[in-house]
């Protein structure tokens, strides 16, 4: 007998009404706006709500991705409906998924198997309208500046040093570089320019990280759109964009609520890249979670070297959160391809490649309980062909730096699958810690100095160089008073260094910094490593050509 595909398990669910989720997690009838029958807005009333306290949160994170795959999301959610069994009262926080991916090669992202959140057909496509609202707003703030140099150009902005581009939430390499405002003057001014997709948008970024309506307006006012003709930096605010975006993204702000496979409330919300933003879901729809929860569940993007990091070093920082409890993730047949196994040999037993790999396991653990002094424990995802001789050689090497080791089968069971783990959790929380919330590098650091600390403690590498034209945008930066902001750093989500064939823990490398920028609204400084892209292309046979719709509208094809 064959498995089902997420689809089809999905699609075999019987979802409860979106209300009755709501009141499971106390969520008064009167803030719930609802988007049919299993979707819902959740007003911002609910988050502001002093009278109920903040439970426990827990931070799910990862090795260093392979296409062996590691499944966080799926981790994330299968811990969550394993919270509830054992008798706690939970919610899960997670992003939403970008059509790019969708239609892609990496597929949906609202879990697998049996530990999934639903509708998924819904939350993989248009949801709620959040990402189409993001990019009404980016569009209209790129369309305002154009217009502005069309219409006399009174803040003198400097056509070539326009930094905003505009975005469309598709995988499409055609539009990375174009030229416009062809066709003569009615038509604009001809520049270059390019498209990003909608999670790689400032915008995303402002969204994500925004603790009110009137903090989103002030962080929209602050974003850079371009520079002026005596290199002063012209934002959104002096472009007089603020009022209308804010009002294009007044619905969308609100947290959507959910429901896992097994009833759990779940709130997903935003979308910000892992490699090229800070990679966490809104800080508004975490806030909300932990006030409806006495334990939330979060996920970070990609590894924890890149989404852990920002999630601590930005997200934490910025929103004064604090995880309890940290959850690594990793699978055996990952942790033999950073040993240098090939893919289509991970079902032998290999004690000697897993003793290559999980170094890459260990220096994400150890920086959990090193740098940031978080308490961890390391949850394996078990396939059929892992051996018992290789779990045990990751239970003992784990136990080496006093973190446990718990098998998931979350997928083929749900929640079920996730109450050791779930246990496992709560121990942690109950136990507690002595140490302190740390973060990677201090504000008050140079930005090449918060730079450096993040390669030598969290990456493990020696030191960075800085291309001369970045430590130009350095010291211009440092001029206009950017120079405390926390960095985010763009890279390779494939390897701890800026190469993604360096596997496992590589050592002794350096990591070259290409470009540096501020993403004045989000609040971070942007540093770019490597050959990073903020518009994906599709593959030769992307996921888009196995996706169809029967005539009742019922949808195949979507994993």
């Amino acid at each position: 007998m064959g498995y089902l595909s997420d689809i089809e398990i999905a699609q075999r669910c019987e979802m409860r009404p979106i209300f009755e989720i709501a009141a499971k997690a106390e969520i008064p009838a009167d803030a719930v706006e609802p988007y049919g029958k299993y979707k819902a807005k959740i007003d911002l009333s609910v988050m502001n709500d002093r009278s109920r306290k903040d439970g426990r949160l827990i931070l799910v994170t990862a090795i260093t991705p392979t296409p062996a795959g590691e499944g966080k999301t799926t981790t994330t959610i299968g811990l969550a409906d394993g919270l509830a069994r054992i008798g706690k009262k939970v919610t899960v926080a997670l992003r939403e998924p970008s059509l790019g991916p969708v239609f892609g090669v990496k597929g949906g992202a609202a879990g697998g198997g049996y530990a999934q959140v639903v509708p998924m057909e819904d939350i993989n496509l248009h949801f709620t309208g959040d990402f189409h609202a993001i990019g009404a707003a980016n569009n209209l703030l790129a369309a305002m500046v154009d217009n502005h140099i069309h219409h006399g150009n009174r803040l003198r902005i400097d056509p070539r040093r326009i930094t905003w581009r505009r975005c469309v939430d598709m995988n499409d390499r055609q539009l990375r570089n174009i030229v416009d405002g062809l066709g003569g003057a009615a038509n604009g001014v001809p520049r270059e320019d390019g498209f990003d997709i909608t999670v790689a948008s400032e915008i995303m970024a402002v969204f994500c990280l925004a603790e009110s309506v009137s903090d989103l307006k002030a962080r929209l006012g602050r974003i850079i759109v371009g520079y002026s003709e005596t290199g002063e930096p012209v934002t959104a605010g002096d472009v007089g964009a603020v009022g209308a975006m804010t009002a294009l993204l007044k619905d969308a702000i609100k947290p959507n609520l959910v429901q896992t496979l097994e009833g759990t409330p779940a709130f997903v919300h935003g979308g910000p890249f892992a490699n090229i933003a800070h990679g966490c879901n809104s800080v508004i729809a975490t806030r909300t979670a932990l006030k409806m929860g006495d334990y939330t569940v979060t996920e970070a993007g990609f590894g924890a070297d890149l989404g852990a990091e920002k999630f601590l070093d930005i997200k934490c920082r910025e929103a004064g959160l604090t995880p309890d409890a940290v959850v690594v993730v990793a699978t055996v047949r990952a942790l033999k391809m950073h040993g240098g196994k090939p893919k289509k040999e991970l079902g032998e037993e290999d004690i000697a490649a897993l003793e290559k790999g999980i170094p890459n396991l260990l220096r994400h653990v150890g920086n959990v309980r090193n740098v940031y002094h978080r308490p961890c424990v390391v949850a394996v995802n078990r396939f059929p062909t892992d051996t018992d001789n290789e779990i045990d050689f990751i239970i003992k090497k784990c136990r080496e730096l006093g973190v446990n080791v718990i098998l998931s089968t979350v997928w083929a069971e749900g929640g079920k699958g996730g109450e050791a783990l779930a246990r496992e959790v709560v121990r942690l929380c109950e136990e507690g810690t002595d140490e302190k919330f740390t973060f990677a590098y201090e504000l008050d650091g140079t930005i090449e100095s918060k730079i450096e600390a993040i390669v030598r403690k969290v990456y493990g590498g020696k030191g960075i160089s800085i291309l001369p034209a970045a430590q130009k945008q350095i010291n211009r930066l440092d001029e206009l008073d950017y120079g405390r902001l926390p960095v985010c750093m763009a890279k390779t989500q494939y390897s701890f260094s800026d190469d993604p064939l360096k596997l496992g823990a590589p050592e002794d490398f350096t990591v070259t910094v290409r470009n540096v920028k501020v993403s004045a609204g989000a609040g971070f400084i942007v540093v770019l490593t490597g050959d990073i892209m903020t518009m994906p292309g599709l593959p030769a046979v992307p996921a888009a050509e196995k996706i169809d719709v029967d005539e009742n509208g019922r949808i195949s094809g979507l994993f």
